[in-house]
Order: structure tokens, then sequence, then C-alpha cells
């Protein structure tokens, strides 16, 4: 068996050395103390960043129904559940906007039938578990809850992008400086900061299709929909060289 190939190493840093020779400074202008400038020196570096962000939304959806020979008890049986959901979800913070009602009436045979579906959005994981865990005390078999669905807003992927290109950078930053230390150089300002390549993985967006949770725990399911993002940059810094200090006496 050939023996495995050897991976070519890495550079992160590269520190580009001063010109042996200088162009001669110009002759300064008369009662001027002409100062020769120093030749430009970069320290070019590649750095990168990996993010996560836990969803920041949860879809619920509760189902119920009702199916009597009158019309009028079948649509009553409905509504008293509807007004104590969402009775229930307003005193525990959750907006009336995050509140979605849908109703189908149909006829069946000699029977009316009404059906209707609540789906709540929460940001509060907490407030989450306590409201399904009360409707679910109280109401019983007489309403359906599925399986919460953890998402992220386009806000949050959003700032997950920025979070990771920043962090990026700054970690670039840092081993600019590492190098710098180690030639005793101090390092100047950013001449350029190019972003190489981004990635982004797993998490939900907003999104009415839910996979199936299966028997997946709160928790698996917020892992499931975590979102990933990993960035790397390339930077040139300026080199602005030692720091001679001398005391001055007064």
């Amino acid at each position: 068996m050939a023996p495995p190939a050897l991976r070519p190493s890495r550079v992160f840093a590269e520190l580009d050395p001063a010109p042996a020779l200088a162009p001669a400074p110009a002759p300064a202008p008369e009662g001027r103390l002409g100062l020769p400038a120093l030749p430009g020196r970069e320290v070019h570096v590649s750095g990168s960043a990996e993010l996560s962000a836990v969803p920041d939304r949860a879809r619920v959806s509760l189902r119920l129904g009702s199916r009597k020979e009158a019309a009028v008890a079948a649509r009553s049986s409905v509504a008293r559940r509807l007004q104590y959901i969402a009775h229930s979800a307003r005193l525990r913070g959750v907006p009336e906007e995050n509140m979605t009602v849908t109703e189908d009436f149909s006829r069946v045979e000699n029977t009316y039938q009404m059906e209707a579906e609540v789906c709540i959005i929460f940001s509060d994981f907490g407030k989450m578990q306590t409201v399904c865990n009360l409707l679910t005390e109280k109401l019983g078999t007489s309403v359906t809850i599925s399986p919460p669905h953890f998402y992220h807003t386009p806000e949050a992927i959003d700032t997950l992008r920025r979070q990771v290109c920043v962090t990026a950078v700054g970690n670039t930053r840092q081993k600019a400086q590492e190098v710098c230390r180690l030639f005793g150089q101090a390092l100047g300002k950013p001449l350029l900061i190019k972003e190489e390549e981004t990635k982004e993985w797993g998490g939900h967006i907003d999104s009415h299709v839910s996979r199936s949770a299966g028997s997946q725990t709160l928790q698996e399911r917020i892992q499931d929909a975590t979102a990933y993002a990993s960035c790397r940059v390339f930077a040139v810094f300026e080199i602005k060289g030692k720091e001679n200090r001398r005391s001055k006496l007064l």
C-alpha cells in the first residue's frame, strides 16, 4: 500500500521584506529638513470564523373540529374553543397579529362539520411551552397540537452573516498582530480586506412547510433548526516598524 500523500502546509501569514535598494530621497527644499521615506512593507494574512444561531421563532398549529346535526351547534362548539385558545395566548403576552385562524364549514351527509386551525408564532419558547401545556390540560383530545416548527426570520440570518464576517476580520487582524510581534514590528492600518469564501448550512428560514418532527425532543428540534455560517477573508496590513522612544530632557 502506498504511503498517504503529504498535505501541503497552509501559509496563513506572509511578511513582505523591505526592498534591498531604496531610491534616493528627493532633495529637501531650502530651509527644510529632509527625512528619507521608509520603503513600504506589508503583512499578508488569511483568517476565518464560524458562528451559529439558534432559531428565533417557532410556529405551532392547533386543529379542532365539531360535527353536529345542527349547523349552529357545530359552529358554537368550535367558537368556544377558539375563544379560549386566543384568550390563553393573549394572557401570556402573545400579540394578536401572531395568531392566525382558518375556518372551514361543510355539510357531510345529514350533519354539519366545522373545522378550524390556529397558527401561533412565538418568539419566547418558554411561553410557547406554557401555552401548549395549558391547552393540552384544559382541552384534552378536543384539540390537536402539532410539534413546534422552529425557524429563523430573514433579519436573524442577516445578523448571523454580518457577525461571522466581522469576527473573521477580527481574527485576521489578531493573526497579523501576532506575526508583527514575532518580528518586533508594529501593525499599521489595513490596506486590503477581501472576503474569499462564505458558507451557510443548516437552519430553517420562515416557511409554512415544516418537516416531520417525529419523536424528537424540543432541544433536538431546536438543534436541528440551528443555522451555521463561516467566512474566510484575506487581508493586507501596513507595517509601521519599530518605534524608537527617546527621553527628552526638559
